[in-house]
């Protein structure tokens, strides 16, 4: 009497994620899937981002106004954007504003996340939550917040510095100060923002780095110069173009608190925008301003990207 032999079972190996595709499946099949998935998406995008500035770049060559029809005229709106006095006081204005706001906002940010990095500090929680508040605040509601606090009259700002016996004026009407306080207001509103980016750049920093360069005998300076700095090199890269660009934007805090006043002096170029397209019904000049305000974006934002990817060849 022989014994049956135990069934030995072939292994199989585990289904994918997802489950097993069928075999007849065809890539064209799948191609189609993954496009009906996308498909929402793709059409909200195309219906107000893609077909507005495509429609904006048609009108860029037409004297459109608003009434009418539109007629053609060629490159004659992107030459008045470069002979334009009003314009090249405009482009003087913000090219002022970016100088002015992008290393204030990126130091203050780089300083306060070395500072609430340090594990040792009591209160880390408390200080981060609050540094980041003004960054989820309206625009709009942080700038009449603020005209409130500078005002002459009833400004706790002036009260506060008339105790020290300093008076300061109305710095809205001031044609020296105005700027200077515009950009003060967009530095507290948006420096949280690269504050946390900071932060999380320092934390992805392996520890063991620093202990390295203890054992090497490198004081604090040293560790911040070559070990902290060539390490955030990318994070800096990002909050830089984000920073520039905007900077380049800047419009809500200028136009509830000054309206590009006083005398000009804190026109922008999204401020010649809104001018121009909704005040002037100058649409065609509007929409080459627009093209050329994204063209030097983007060339900017080109430029420090191949500044960093060298500076990061180099240390690697």
């Amino acid at each position: 009497m022989t014994t049956a032999r135990p069934t030995r079972h072939r292994y199989r190996p585990p289904a994918p994620l997802g489950g097993r595709r069928r075999a007849t499946e065809s890539p064209l099949r799948r191609g189609a899937t993954a496009f009906a998935f996308l498909a929402p998406a793709l059409i909200i995008l195309g219906a107000f981002t893609v077909w507005p500035m495509l429609s904006a770049l048609r009108l860029s060559f037409t004297d459109a106004s608003g009434f009418g029809e539109p007629e053609f005229v060629g490159l004659e709106n992107y030459i008045g954007v470069f002979t334009d006095p009003d314009i090249l006081n405009a482009v003087t204005n913000t090219a002022l504003y970016t100088v002015l706001f992008t290393p204030l906002a990126v130091v203050a940010a780089l300083g306060l996340a070395l500072l609430l990095n340090n594990p040792r500090l009591p209160f880390r929680g408390f200080f981060r939550t609050a540094l980041f508040v003004p960054f989820v605040v309206s625009f709009s509601v942080a700038a009449f917040a603020w005209s409130y606090l500078v005002d002459p009259q009833v400004g706790l700002l002036n009260y506060w510095l008339r105790g020290f016996g300093i008076q300061i004026g109305n710095v809205l009407e001031d044609p020296t100060l105005a700027m200077p306080m515009v950009v003060l207001v967009a530095v507290w509103k948006l420096f949280g923002f690269y504050f946390v980016i900071f932060l999380a750049g320092l934390q992805d920093i392996p520890p063991s780095i620093y202990e390295a360069a203890r054992m090497d005998g490198a004081g604090a300076f040293s560790r911040l110069r070559n070990v902290t700095l060539p390490l955030l090199s990318n994070t800096m890269a990002f909050v830089l173009i984000f920073a520039m660009i905007a900077a380049l934007q800047a419009f809500d805090q200028i136009y509830v608190m000054t309206g590009g006043g006083p005398y000009g002096s804190t026109q922008t170029l999204v401020m010649e925008i809104y001018e121009s397209g909704f005040r002037k019904l100058d649409i065609g000049f509007a929409s080459a301003l627009s093209y050329v305000l994204l063209a030097a974006t983007l060339v900017l934002s080109l430029v420090q990207f191949v500044f960093f990817g060298r500076k990061e060849k180099d240390l690697a």
